[in-house]
């Protein structure tokens, strides 16, 4: 991966957590005082809903930059990625569970039940991209064992000259 397409994902990736702040800062309060007239329960539910989601997203993205910055490095195959590739792997988990508590929030209300079907459908998606993020772990641990023994070989070719 070159260093100009590191740069632009991290830019990407910065202004999408200002703007996941801004929301947090200025559209959480808005959906909260818009809920007045809701139960309080419900209230809570849905903003925490969004606020979970929120961090769940930004918790996502630090981890990405520190894995493209372990890539700009040369040091994405170690041991030390894993944790990051888990923590992608929980965010993913965490939204799909969030999504599908607030289609199991709205299905007894009055909002259409083609809109709850979309909100479980992004749900199973997201499970599946989790699913796919663990392949992908599965991929980066092959690929770490292979660069061990390429090391290991290295040095016994080293001793043998």
């Amino acid at each position: 991966m070159g260093n100009v397409t590191i740069v632009v994902l991290k830019v990407v990736i910065a202004v999408a957590l200002l703007g996941s702040l801004a929301v947090q800062a200025l559209i959480v309060p808005a959906l909260w005082l818009d809920l007045a007239g809701e139960e309080l329960w419900g209230r809570i539910a849905f903003v925490g809903i969004a606020v979970l989601g929120i961090v769940s997203m930004q918790v996502f993205a630090v981890c990405v930059w520190m894995l493209l910055t372990k890539v700009r490095r040369g040091s994405i195959f170690s041991a030390s990625s894993f944790g990051w590739v888990n923590a992608i792997v929980g965010c993913f988990a965490a939204a799909a569970v969030l999504a599908l508590a607030l289609a199991v929030l709205l299905a007894p209300g009055s909002v259409a039940p083609g809109l709850v079907g979309l909100i479980c459908g992004a749900s199973l998606v997201l499970g599946g991209i989790a699913l796919l993020v663990v392949v992908m772990k599965a991929l980066l641990r092959q690929a770490i064992a292979r660069e061990d023994e390429a090391q290991a070989l290295r040095n016994e070719l080293g001793e043998v000259i």
